[in-house]
């Protein structure tokens, strides 16, 4: 009996499980609801793509936490075709465009069977880590067994209606070859972050950033689906459908022919072969996305599939699929929202996407899976947002932990809880976490400083609370492999923390009388503030205490000024440069004796 929960008014997720429920309800009562995604693997599926799965999942998994039976299908649109040879592949790759996605070597070196395989991997890795658990269906399987033939022949017999439809929307004047450039299946209405969306976001005056922009022009042109028309342009008249040639196996085919009695099909290819193949036992061609995408609607019960904002412009794939699907396919557009733009913070440092987008799979090497998820389910999936692969990840992961301390002590505002729960578990049970999460900016600052080094590293993070001292890396893990994989990969080498092996001389002797005095303070009270807590207080209590004032005096213009010079001067003797990690976590990492030894007057 399905559990009726009381919907969240300030919780996008609950309302929308309200609504497909209740569209669900009407549909088809007692069958299982359906909720949908689609990704091309025609490259790397980046952290745009991750909304059009992020999106359905927390609905459905709302859906499930009621009780309702409820399955999330994700369609890998592998039988794409293989559209351009991405930056950085062997230019011979394109010898294989026009071939489906499936058919295409995997890059140089990789371990998988073909193109469309070595990029559904990480994606898959990833949605494990996540907590993601979907219905995966091969469109290559769909149509290579024969599962679409029924609907294939539909099509084909009402492509008259189809054409009909399609040519409400289709602008006079405009070539066939102009529109294949438009649309695009599956993946590029799964990127969130393509072409199309730049160009109406900047039409609507909202101006990019650059990392925004060059978000959206990587995933341009690396993560979106084969370019598709919508089956017009043929001299013989409209056809849904295209076959792969079954000679050089690519799509630069036009049907020539069709006879809707006994299915016979013929095509010439730009190879030049040419040939009829009977379509009710013909399994190597696709109806085209504009027709496909509404076919599946009804085929698979769709109840819930957002798409990106490029679909709100008419004659989308999204809009003429609404269309589509009611006219002539008998079934009902899914609801959906539209979701915006996911840009990211600091992209220019990438290492691992070589100028691309980054990927699930590179934002889980620097963040635990519910801070990522955490990112998709406290926006409206219409509100873009950013995700930070430079210092900004440090102030999310503060924002992060402060939202915990209001769970823990019931403070948190009913949204803000909400986006937490979804966060942390799933319908199937919590996600792992860090048993003592510490800050995440200071165990940065740690294995800066260490290297890594794993004892080194221990030893300051037990000083960090000597009353409850950590006794193995494992407590601090994976939150601490998250950030030494962020020092490692996202700060650039210069920017990283090299104590000095031996004092600067030069520098101590040029002091003054102030500045000296600070620095015995200082060392003279390392042992009675040998913590985090006690050397935060001791480093911001020196100044006070050579103006005057007691170690708690709050600090007016003149003392933060002189503290901002006390600190200069810390990391000058100890780092070499003017700024560097926070000072009380540089001390305790430096360690008592080599901080006597760098700073003694």
């Amino acid at each position: 009996m399905p559990i009726v929960a009381q919907s969240n008014e300030t919780d996008w997720v609950s309302r929308f499980a309200d609504e497909v429920i209740a569209e669900a309800e009407r549909r088809a009562p007692g069958k299982p609801i359906v909720c949908a995604s689609g990704l091309s693997p025609s490259g790397p599926i980046h952290l745009g793509n991750l909304r059009e799965v992020m999106t359905p999942h927390l609905v459905a998994d709302e859906i499930k936490r009621r009780g309702y039976d409820c399955v999330h299908i994700l369609s890998w649109d592998d039988y794409d075709r293989f559209r351009k040879v991405p930056a950085g592949i062997d230019p011979s790759w394109s010898e294989h465009i026009g071939k489906p996605l499936t058919s295409v070597p995997a890059p140089p070196g990789s371990e998988y069977a073909n193109w469309a395989e070595h990029f559904k991997a990480p994606m898959v890795a990833a949605m494990e880590q996540l907590g993601i658990e979907v219905h995966p269906i091969s469109q290559t399987l769909q149509y290579t067994t024969g599962a679409y033939r029924d609907q294939i022949l539909f099509a084909m017999r009402e492509r008259g209606r189809i054409d009909a439809v399609l040519d409400r929307y289709r602008t006079k004047g405009k070539t066939g070859a102009d529109r294949a450039g438009t649309e695009t299946a599956g993946g590029e209405k799964a990127a969130g972050a393509g072409a199309q969306e730049t160009q109406a976001r900047q039409q609507k005056g909202r101006k990019l950033d650059e990392a925004d922009a060059a978000a959206a022009e990587a995933a341009a042109e690396g993560s979106g689906a084969a370019g598709e028309d919508d089956g017009s342009g043929a001299g013989a008249g409209y056809f849904p459908y295209k076959p792969y040639c079954s000679v050089c196996e690519t799509d630069f085919t036009t049907v020539t022919g069709y006879d809707d009695e006994t299915t016979d099909l013929a095509y010439v290819c730009r190879c030049g072969h040419a040939e009829t193949v009977r379509l009710s036992e013909h399994n190597r061609g696709k109806l085209v996305w504009k027709v496909d995408w509404p076919m599946r609607w009804a085929y698979e019960g769709v109840v819930f599939e957002p798409s990106g904002v490029d679909h709100s412009s008419p004659g989308s794939s999204y809009v003429v699929g609404g269309q589509l699907v009611k006219e002539v396919f008998g079934g009902e557009q899914p609801i959906g929202p539209m979701y915006a733009f996911v840009g990211i913070s600091g992209m220019a440092k990438m290492s691992s996407s070589k100028g691309g987008v980054p990927t699930p799979e590179d934002a889980l090497r620097i963040m635990e899976a519910p801070l990522l998820r955490w990112l998709y389910a406290r926006r409206k999936p219409n509100q873009s947002f950013k995700i930070a692969f430079d210092q900004e990840i440090q102030r999310l992961y503060d924002e992060w932990d402060a939202l915990e301390r209001k769970i823990a002590d019931g403070s948190a505002q009913p949204a803000d809880a909400a986006a937490y729960g979804r966060a942390t578990r799933t319908a199937a049970g919590e996600l792992p976490r860090t048993p003592r999460p510490l800050p995440y900016r200071t165990l940065a600052s740690v294995v800066d400083i260490t290297t890594g080094h794993g004892e080194q590293t221990l030893r300051i993070l037990r000083d960090l609370d000597p009353e409850n001292p950590i006794t193995s890396l494992d407590e601090a893990r994976p939150r601490l492999d998250r950030a030494e994989n962020w020092i490692r990969t996202q700060v650039p080498v210069e920017q990283r923390t090299r104590v000095r092996e031996e004092p600067d001389t030069e520098l101590l002797a040029s002091l003054g009388d102030t500045e000296r005095e600070s620095l015995r303070l200082l060392l003279d009270g390392l042992d009675e503030h040998w913590s985090l807590d006690g050397l935060t207080t001791l480093v911001y209590g020196v100044p006070k205490l050579q103006a005057g004032f007691p170690a708690d005096a709050k600090p007016t213009p003149e003392l933060k000024a002189a503290q901002r010079a006390f600190f200069a001067l810390l990391y000058k003797l100890l780092v070499g440069r003017d700024t560097g990690p926070r000072l009380p976590t540089l001390l305790l990492a430096v360690g008592a004796d080599r901080v006597r030894r760098l700073l003694a007057v």
